[in-house]
């Protein structure tokens, strides 16, 4: 079952409150831990471990205990210490930090460290022990400090990674770059649904609806090598998208046949699960079915990232959803991609933003894209911004008339590259481009080869469409400076070669003032 908010925040109270005693027990190597693990629970980090949501003075450090990972977690009802330290190298000599917490089991036992006092836009590396097991090492970094002169940021984002569909080539390369401050993962970390036939990878079980079928799934997914290697090299800062709960879900309005009730049950247990194995900081832990995920980091003077949940706020699809014309539900006034809220905090954020870069992380394409090429029809995507049409257009004329420095849209949803001037007119292709969007591809999830084709006919009838490349599997990099914008899209030669080389397909800048992007 789901625990409400209010028992897991005194779990969380009751934890905090037993550290200082735990922390007597010793240094990382203290003798009274050892006691209190089993021996024979061998490979309790067997998830690896991962950081998150970086600010100029701290991160967030995860881990979970699972011995049996595909069945349960295997670790007992009882809480269990398990220490931690932050230092300044990689051999974890230079211990700047060390302490111990409780893994909950009302929390499948995971810890969610929130560490302060570092210094900022620094590296630092972490290290988990339980018992006389050690976890593996992991690197993380600071955000700068707000204000501060920056000349160089370098991120990667990711999304769609269906475990069946293909291998994580495009995470072992990502963990191999050089100096990469943070990485994006813009929704769809897990897929629901069950095994299906003809893939080099199986699901676990039938679709998933519980808290444990949840848990399982993500134990699942964090089992591949290359997914733990791309933890363990950067923070990460997530959303989701639909997989995670139900495909093309919209508030509690499911796509499969449940009512509101059991719908709510099932949402409350995929957001805790999505808490649980994320490296989030206590605000968002879950309440029920709600879990705030929409936030903001400033990376001193360069840029702004306003991270989007498009899915947990967002009226539902209009016309039936999928791939239609468009009827008046979706050009309605009141229908929102966000809900309000999220809608004035996102403005309000753009409008007070300094930074000379402002990124919007977030799940469906913007862009408008018409996929019938005869000028006398029209089918859009409804699950998308298209299905959205005031929305898209008060954001869009947001930017036109307040002009926030250099607003770049980042993009996951669609298995495939796009890149996008996104105009003040659709309709009009000499209107002026207010921002720039990418949409990157999937790290493992399948594109139709039918559906390539048909785009790429509608391409001349979507001028601002720049780029579109649906027939391979890999992830964004970008790298930002006070002058340009450089995004390049990284794609995995062989998907299903857990292996396989990774190279860039193509580049693209935008130069500071000047939104649109350009091919190199």
């Amino acid at each position: 079952m789901a625990f409400d908010r209010t028992s897991l925040m005194r779990l969380f109270a009751a934890a905090t409150g037993r550290r200082r005693f735990l922390a007597a027990v010793g240094a990382f190597g203290g003798a009274a831990l050892v006691q209190r693990v089993h021996a024979a629970e061998a490979g309790i980090f067997s998830l690896g471990v991962a950081s998150g949501d970086p600010l100029a003075d701290g991160v967030v450090l995860w881990t979970r205990l699972v011995p049996k990972p595909l069945g349960g977690g295997g670790m007992g009802t009882r809480p269990v210490p398990v220490q931690w330290q932050v230092a300044r190298d990689a051999n974890m000599r230079q211990v700047l930090q060390r302490g111990t917490v409780l893994a909950l089991p009302e929390m499948a036992h995971s810890v969610h460290v929130e560490v302060h006092g570092l210094e900022p836009a620094r590296s630092y590396w972490y290290q988990f022990k339980a018992g006389s097991e050690v976890s593996p090492v992991g690197r993380t970094r600071t955000a700068p400090a707000p204000g501060a002169r920056v000349e160089r940021l370098r991120f990667a984002f990711a999304s769609c990674q269906h475990y069946e569909h293909a291998y994580y080539s495009a995470y072992r390369d990502m963990a191999a770059v050089e100096d990469l401050d943070f990485v994006v993962h813009l929704g769809d970390y897990i897929y629901e649904r069950g095994p299906t036939a003809n893939q080099p990878r199986k699901h676990d079980g039938p679709e998933i609806t519980t808290l444990e079928q949840y848990r399982n799934r993500y134990a699942l997914y964090k089992l591949d090598p290359s997914l733990q290697a791309a933890h363990a090299a950067a923070p990460w800062i997530v959303t989701w998208d639909d997989h995670e709960v139900d495909n093309n879900y919209a508030t509690l309005i499911p796509e499969d046949d449940q009512t509101p009730q059991a719908f709510a049950a099932r949402r409350a247990a995929a957001y805790q699960a999505y808490y649980e194995h994320m490296p989030l900081r206590l605000v968002s832990l879950p309440k029920g079915p709600d879990l705030q995920l929409f936030r903001r980091f400033t990376m001193g003077d360069l840029a702004e990232l306003h991270v989007l949940d498009t899915r947990q706020y967002r009226s539902d699809q209009p016309c039936g959803d999928r791939l239609k014309p468009r009827c008046p539900e979706a050009l309605a006034e009141a229908a929102s991609m966000l809900g309000d809220r999220q809608e004035r905090w996102l403005l309000a954020g753009l409008n007070l933003s300094r930074a000379r870069w402002n990124v919007m992380a977030q799940q469906t394409v913007m862009a408008q894209f018409d996929v019938d090429p005869r000028p006398e029809s029209a089918l859009f995507n409804l699950d998308q911004w298209d299905g959205y049409v005031a929305a898209r257009e008060r954001l869009l004329r947001y930017l036109a008339a307040r002009r926030p420095a250099n607003p770049v849209v980042i993009t996951g949803d669609i298995h495939s590259n796009w890149v996008f001037d996104l105009k003040s007119d659709f309709a009009n292709p000499d209107s002026a481009t207010v921002a720039t969007e990418f949409a990157g591809t999937s790290i493992s999830s399948n594109f139709s080869k039918e559906f390539t084709a048909q785009l790429t006919a509608a391409m001349p009838s979507n001028p601002h469409t720049k780029f579109f490349n649906g027939d391979q599997r890999g992830y964004t990099l970008c790298t930002i400076t006070p002058k340009q914008w450089q995004t390049d899209l990284r794609v995995v030669t062989n998907p299903i070669d857990p292996e396989s080389t990774v190279s860039t397909l193509a580049s693209f800048v935008v130069e500071d003032g000047r939104p649109g992007a350009q091919k190199i």
